[in-house]
């Protein structure tokens, strides 16, 4: 005769967090990748700037560069060894910030593009300008960026019915496997 050892998964109730729904992140800008205009930022050329924007706000969001358009906060933004790393949460009580949400889970948009005044630059060798010192305005969600390694990295969006009726599958799943051992 075996012996039989039963286990119980007790789960009075499972949450999931909602206040991240509609944060996503990525490089708005990667240094020394020339963009479609021929510009080059250099590291350090957004220090002035985002000392400045954490005192003041901002910089602000918008779709597609459109100051009609906005669509989001920025939560966080910082010069890493790659380039302007940025999280950022969309408003999705507005109907445009539903639709970038959607857009961007679905993979059918992912660029981001920063609107700036150069304060400083020099001739690079293409010709084009290296910035050394800018002032970040705006980063926008768009379909075709300047750089095109800025790219949004990754997305956070609410576990809706789908979501939810995925997890209590893998749940099954994983307590049928945990039984048969």
């Amino acid at each position: 005769m075996t012996q039989r050892e039963t286990l119980t998964l007790a789960a009075p109730e499972v949450r999931f967090a909602t206040d991240e729904a509609g944060t996503f992140s990525g490089y708005a800008s990667v240094f020394g990748e020339p963009d479609s205009y021929g510009d080059t930022i250099r590291k350090g050329a957004f220090r002035k700037s985002l000392t400045a924007r954490k005192a003041t706000g901002g910089p602000a969001m918008f779709w597609n560069h459109n100051p009609d358009e906005p669509i989001g906060v920025w939560t966080e933004l910082e010069e890493d060894a790659r380039g302007l790393k940025v999280t950022g949460k969309l408003v999705t009580e507005t109907a445009r910030g539903a639709e970038a949400l959607a857009l961007l889970k679905a993979g059918a948009v992912n660029g981001l593009s920063i609107g700036f005044r150069a304060r400083s630059s020099e001739r690079g060798p293409n010709g084009g300008r290296v910035l050394t010192d800018i002032d970040l305005v705006e980063i926008s969600l768009v379909s075709l960026p300047a750089a095109s390694k800025a790219r949004v990295t990754s997305v956070k969006g609410a576990a809706g019915p789908a979501g939810v009726a995925a997890f209590i599958e893998a749940a099954r799943r994983a307590a049928t496997l945990i039984r048969r051992k």
